[in-house]
């Protein structure tokens, strides 16, 4: 078993940083099943906003593309790979738990998870869209993107947001890991990538539309004004 410990500033933000930890991680991992767990009292509580409000347009464009690229990666990695929820999952960190074969959330009643982007004023990044849309249950999609809420451990199973709730997450993760480690690696392997092969795209014209419409908004001074207000807070 190969853990990966999410550990950074604000509640374990995404930083540019992060994720390229991420991407070492799993190519060190080499295929060995993978546990995710956050450091402290949260798995990890979004993207860095402090970072998201300094960037400009090809930093950004920069930014949106490493992310992109973590979670394909995930997504398509070819061991079992468990996301053990041991605090607030938010935004970019549920998106993470997201790409996970198994999500195990604390029974934690102060811990939230969701997708809010919708409610900060972002538009989804075309993969991370398709993530949602393939990872989450049709009935209950439009209720998760477009209420943009956050959810107690218990709604978040209910949503389709994790699969179950632990008082122990790290140890009934490990314990899920186990499990599905003990399928031969190989049919584990070909079967994921024959479920997720081509599912997160995008096409071309998704993307285009995305770096036209939806881009140039995560850099905007409406956007800007807002993160600064939230880390005020």
């Amino acid at each position: 078993m190969h853990e990966i410990k999410l550990a950074a500033p604000g509640k374990n933000a995404m930083s540019s940083e992060l994720m390229g930890f991420i991407r070492e991680q799993l190519k060190a991992a080499g295929g060995a099943p993978v546990l995710f767990v956050g450091d402290g009292d949260a798995f990890s509580a979004g993207l860095n906003l402090k970072e998201v409000g300094s960037l400009d347009a090809p930093a950004m464009a920069r930014f949106i593309d490493l992310l992109e690229d973590m979670v394909l990666e995930l997504f398509l990695y070819p061991g079992p790979t468990v996301a053990c929820v041991n605090g607030h999952a938010i935004a970019g960190g549920a998106v993470l738990a997201l790409c996970c074969d198994h999500r195990v959330v604390t029974s934690n009643p102060k811990a939230r998870i969701g997708l809010d982007e919708v409610a900060i004023g972002l538009a989804f990044p075309p993969r991370v869209l398709a993530l949602a849309k393939n990872r989450l249950p049709r009935r209950h999609l439009t209720q998760v993107l477009l209420g943009a809420a956050l959810h107690d451990c218990h709604r978040a199973v209910e949503l389709g947001l994790a699969d179950e709730v632990a008082d122990d997450p790290h140890a009934v993760g490990k314990q899920r890991l186990d499990a599905l480690a003990a399928h031969p690696a190989g049919a584990y392997a070909a079967t994921k990538l024959a479920l997720r092969s081509g599912v997160l795209g995008p096409t071309p014209e998704e993307r285009a539309r995305f770096e036209r419409d939806d881009l140039p908004v995560w850099t905007s001074d409406a956007i800007k004004q807002r993160i600064r207000s939230m880390l005020a807070r």
